[in-house]
């Protein structure tokens, strides 16, 4: 068996990435370790529940929210590594150390509506090396492709952790010990799939080239795609992005009408961009609908954006129907 702590040095070596990076990686590691624990135990720590309290994003906290987010925030300050750190949430980002080569992005509970029933939940983090000069919003708004790093500790039946600094992906299992332990290596996504994922209540209120689409793949194998579909829904990005990074799939969360001045509800730089980021290096593909997700310039910490993201095949299938519509 092979651990992180010894396979992260040698992976390091390998492809000439900076010890300091691994350094960064190793302290998100260690917060979502802690998360883990607290996620686990559930009631019986006390940690279920609302906490009473509103983010950024006008969205109600639960106590794992507020939790999750104070002990990556305290874990990433103590890294002398960090220049500066933004959580989805935050009003703002956190300063850390001046002379910090890297800033860290993360949603700290993705998923959070499903902590208090016992479904999935998990955190995703984005790595990216900080620009000369002082740290300022700007410092952080660069495109997905300038990732350095990407990850998400999913919280589900075993915590696995999933990481890639742009050399393949790596799937990583949490043991008895509280050590991370090697179980899997450069899983790819399948380019076809029959399965996809997408909150159909929302059905009425999306854009044309989405209302086709979903009903080309109900149609099944009468219809013109000639193949019938299996809709899967979790309501946790992290459950539904580590499913298709396993066996396949296409998730969707499209823009709709209830408010064309919102391009989507999930965020570019907490969300889409670190999966994107995992999915591509494994062969899979992320958009927009319009265009490459990693290629978006962001212009706010909080920006938000319509999601496709999974199976190469059915991505671009997408981005042709919005693209031509």
């Amino acid at each position: 068996m092979t651990t992180l702590a010894q396979f992260l040095p040698q992976h390091l070596q390998q492809h000439n990435i900076a010890v300091e990076l691994g350094s960064v990686l190793e302290t998100v590691v260690a917060a979502c370790t802690d998360i883990s624990g607290k996620v686990r135990l559930g009631a019986l720590s006390g940690v279920l529940g609302m906490a009473g309290t509103g983010n950024v994003q006008g969205e109600d906290q639960k106590k794992l929210d507020v939790i999750a987010n104070d002990i990556l925030i305290h874990a990433l300050k103590e890294n002398t590594q960090v220049a500066g750190l933004a959580s989805e949430e935050e009003d703002t980002f956190v300063a850390a150390h001046t002379d910090g080569k890297y800033l860290v992005l993360f949603d700290p509970l993705d998923g959070s509506s499903n902590i208090d029933v016992n479904i999935s939940v998990g955190t995703i983090f984005s790595i990216l090396a900080k620009p000369q000069g002082e740290l300022a919003t700007e410092s952080f708004l660069q495109k997905g492709k300038n990732q350095v790093a990407a990850g998400y500790v999913l919280y589900g039946p075993q915590t696995q952790l999933v990481f890639t600094l742009k050399h393949g992906v790596f799937v990583f299992t949490l043991n008895e010990q509280n050590e991370f332990v090697l179980t899997q290596e450069n899983p790819q996504v399948p380019a076809a799939t029959k399965e996809f994922a997408i909150n159909m209540s929302n059905q009425r209120h999306w854009l044309a080239p989405m209302q086709q689409y979903i009903a080309e793949l109900l149609a099944g194998e009468t219809g013109v795609r000639g193949k019938n579909y299996n809709m899967r829904w979790v309501a946790s990005m992290v459950a539904e992005i580590h499913r298709i990074l396993m066996r396949g799939g296409v998730f969707m969360y499209p823009q709709d009408t209830r408010d064309l001045s919102k391009p989507g509800k999930l965020r570019l730089m907490y969300e889409a961009n670190p999966m994107s980021l995992i999915l591509t290096q494994a062969g899979g593909a992320a958009s927009n609908a319009l265009e490459a997700m990693l290629d978006i310039e962001p212009n706010g910490l909080h920006q938000r954006v319509a999601v496709v993201m999974g199976s190469a095949e059915e991505v671009e299938y997408v981005n042709k129907l919005h693209q031509t519509a």
